[in-house]
């Protein structure tokens, strides 16, 4: 079991199953969110449990896949990026409370990248 948070705590959750490894996605979107690359590990959708206490979610504005992102109410930390139809969700690697067996498997949108991202 893997387990994480948003900067306050006032966000946990828990993934009673296997995490993926880290896709870090450049997008524009991703680079407002984060104000980096979004760098991202997933859990199935019935493997996730949140505390949703202070999660908020809103739409991701230029998402082909009718996306939303959740973020804590109190501190503003990004956690979890949902597409309706995925099986899983995204979570973001670094809000890990342990993310030491993950490693990267893919980059995408690396077109999107600004000069001082420099893509592996």
């Amino acid at each position: 079991m893997s387990a994480g948070g948003c900067l306050c705590g006032a966000v946990r959750y828990e993934v009673r199953g296997d995490l993926r490894g880290i896709i870090i996605c450049h997008c524009v979107e991703c680079l407002r969110w984060c104000g980096a690359p979004f760098a991202a590990t997933a859990a199935r959708r019935d493997e996730l449990v949140v505390d949703e206490t202070s999660l908020r979610w809103i739409p991701s504005p230029e998402s082909s896949r009718a996306a939303r992102r959740g973020f804590c109410a109190a501190c503003g930390s990004s956690l979890f990026w949902d597409a309706p139809e995925a099986e899983t969700v995204s979570i973001g690697a670094g809000t890990l409370d342990d993310s030491s067996g993950l490693a990267v498997i893919r980059h995408v949108y690396a077109h999107h990248a600004p000069p001082w991202d420099v893509v592996a």
